[in-house]
């Protein structure tokens, strides 16, 4: 069994969230900001959740501040933003950091498992985004830049 498993999360309404409820299912992990260059992306996560879940696939969103002070408000802002602009339905879970001392667990098992272009372990911006398969492996890292198309051709046949 995946480590990933093992992990326990806070919710954006700051309730636990286990992974393991996730066993069985392929997982899209992003870090996640509302004021990035990338941040209509949320639509592209979305609309690969729309098509995808009933086949199952789960979005996991991790709100983020560490690239550019892009992610500033509360947790009720980030709600409120993905609700209004993106009618977002997929998981959204407290904010966290991604690099550095205070990186959240999860992203530093994804970081070990998926290594970035030349090994490189760190996240370079918002909107990295992590395919785990449904043993809970971190099988694909796709780069902040990677849109829909690339992604859902992706998930399209692990599915």
């Amino acid at each position: 069994m995946s480590r990933l498993y093992n992990f326990e999360l806070k919710d954006i309404d700051l309730n636990p969230v286990h992974l393991n409820q996730y066993k069985g299912k392929t997982l899209l992990i992003v870090n996640v900001a509302s004021k990035c260059g990338y941040t209509p992306q949320y639509a592209d996560l979305q609309s690969l959740y729309n098509k995808y879940n009933h086949r199952g696939l789960e979005i996991l969103a991790f709100p983020c501040n560490q690239f550019g002070n892009q992610e500033p408000g509360t947790r009720q802002d980030i709600k409120s933003f993905c609700d209004l602009n993106f009618n977002v339905t997929f998981k959204i879970f407290d904010k966290v950091d991604v690099n550095g001392s205070n990186a959240s667990p999860v992203f530093d098992f994804l970081k070990k498992q998926s290594p970035g272009i030349m090994g490189s372990e760190a996240i370079k911006w918002n909107f990295t985004k992590f395919v785990i398969d449904k043993s809970g492996k971190s099988i694909k890292r796709f780069a902040p830049k990677d849109g829909k198309t690339k992604i859902e051709s992706y998930l399209s046949d692990i599915l």
